[in-house]
């Protein structure tokens, strides 16, 4: 097997990995590293969870490392952006592991933070920034910082920035990066924007790829719930409660909505927590911190807000509902089964939420196996209202497709009320029916027997470790 010193690494950053416990790199850095290092564009394709962090920042820090002198004031390096402030902060304590011991200086500029404290920063100059697109142009303005000399530009998870819209930010600071420069880009999924983003900006780039795009990691066991709009809530109570102390992400549509169900599960005894666009970076990351460290069993995210989290002991991810966009649910799923680990993730479809199902198993080129109910009837969904002001995205995300407005509901032709995939979040009746039970897992060579099953993974022996939940080199 590979090493990380057998790739040509510094021996500088082979010590400090060695001390952190990485030995052995992922396929996406065995390809990747070496490249980098011999001074090529590249374009990544892998999906969350295989190491991207380190295959593009191990051979940038190995490059910058030669250098032997620092930066000037206001001057950057190297520029890495990332679409969430959650993510950017990922990517830079990933960094700091990894340049321990050694003169390089990472700097972290998001939004939510003081501006006047990340001039100051920058101001000393830095090897690495690290930055989300918007906050980045804040500082460009105010003249805070130089990328005249940065020869280095990495985005990360491209497909999301341009999915929240950040296509003109990203333009607008290309304009102040020299031409010469290497650039190396990554995403899960591509897209024809991807495509066009690569052309523009990478000069004859290598692609690496360890998995199809827009294919889930094999390791995740999936599965989809057919269920009322208003039994979502007391269906996810009854899985999260099959599986105690084991860490869940499920992800709602709306800031609403997901704040709404986390009070809701605390409600019944369950140690919950959220992340989304209503909440301070600050509270943000208390909560990820709460939830690494064991004090919360449930994560309820948006979209925007669950880029940057990774937890190598997330077990469960539940769709509670449908993403608008079918390449979210691969980003989705991707939280879990992380770092060589068994996962499972659970989606629960409403009859409004039909079209986004098909949607995402189009994508997939696969039909996702049935846990219970069965695909809702044509004259059972809701017809659509004509969309028409601000959409609800609930991750305050710029641009991108508006989704379905919200707390609507209406009747089928067999006279029944079904609520939509809206903001409404769990609705009262949750409280007042009991929801349909899911069914015990049966498991054939580790996955479920049959389509009716519940896909339960494996529990690490010895329960939780002491350590809380630590994150794999990402």
């Amino acid at each position: 097997m590979t090493t990380f010193a057998e790739l040509g690494l510094s021996e500088k950053l082979t010590k400090g990995l060695a001390l952190a416990g990485y030995t052995n790199p992922t396929p996406i850095q065995t390809q990747a590293i070496p490249l980098i290092m011999a001074g090529r564009d590249l374009m990544g394709l892998a999906q969350t969870g295989t190491g991207k962090t380190a295959a593009f920042g191990l051979p940038l820090l190995h490059r910058l490392l030669d250098i032997g002198h620092p930066p000037g004031p206001r001057n950057v390096r190297a520029l890495i952006m990332a679409p969430t402030r959650e993510l950017v902060n990922q990517i830079s304590a990933n960094l700091e592991v990894f340049t321990k011991g050694t003169p390089v200086k990472v700097t972290t500029v998001t939004g939510g933070a003081s501006l006047f404290r990340q001039t100051e920063r920058l101001a000393r100059g830095s090897d690495v920034l690290v930055a989300t697109p918007g906050r980045l142009i804040d500082l460009l303005d105010r003249n805070a910082l130089s990328l005249e000399q940065c020869g280095y530009l990495v985005l990360d998870e491209a497909d999301q920035m341009l999915d929240m819209g950040f296509i003109h930010a990203l333009r607008k600071i290309a304009r102040h990066i020299p031409l010469k420069r290497q650039t190396m880009l990554f995403s899960a999924t591509m897209p024809k924007l991807i495509e066009d983003l690569a052309q523009t900006y990478l000069r004859d780039p290598i692609k690496v790829q360890v998995a199809p795009p827009g294919k889930p990691i094999e390791k995740i066991v999936q599965g989809v719930y057919y269920t009322p709009q208003g039994d979502k809530a007391r269906l996810l109570e009854t899985y999260i409660k099959q599986h105690p102390s084991e860490a869940a992400l499920v992800f709602g549509r709306t800031k609403h909505g997901s704040e709404k169900l986390m009070k809701l599960l605390n409600t019944w005894g369950i140690r919950a927590g959220s992340i989304h666009g209503n909440k301070s970076q600050n509270q943000r990351e208390r909560t990820l911190n709460e939830f690494r460290a064991g004090d919360l069993d449930v994560l309820v995210a948006t979209d925007v807000a669950a880029r940057g989290i990774d937890i190598s002991l997330v077990r469960h991810v539940y769709n509670y509902d449908m993403p608008n966009v079918p390449e979210n649910y691969v980003h989705r799923i991707g939280r879990t089964a992380r770092a060589g680990a068994d996962g499972t993730a659970i989606a629960f479809c409403a009859p409004a939420e039909m079209e986004e199902l098909q949607a995402i198993e189009k994508l997939l080129k696969t039909k996702i196996p049935v846990l219970g109910g069965a695909p809702w009837a044509m004259d059972m969904i809701p017809a659509k209202k004509p969309q028409g002001g601000r959409g609800g995205s609930g991750g305050g995300k710029p641009g991108g497709a508006n989704p379905r407005r919200t707390g609507q509901v209406q009747k089928s032709s067999g006279g029944r009320a079904f609520g939509s995939s809206s903001d409404a979040g769990p609705a009262v009746s949750a409280t007042d029916r009991p929801a349909a039970r899911p069914l015990k897992a049966k498991f054939v060579g580790g996955r479920p027997a049959h389509a009716g099953g519940m896909a339960t993974p494996r529990k690490p022996s010895g329960g939780r470790p002491n350590q809380g939940r630590s994150g794999a080199v990402k």
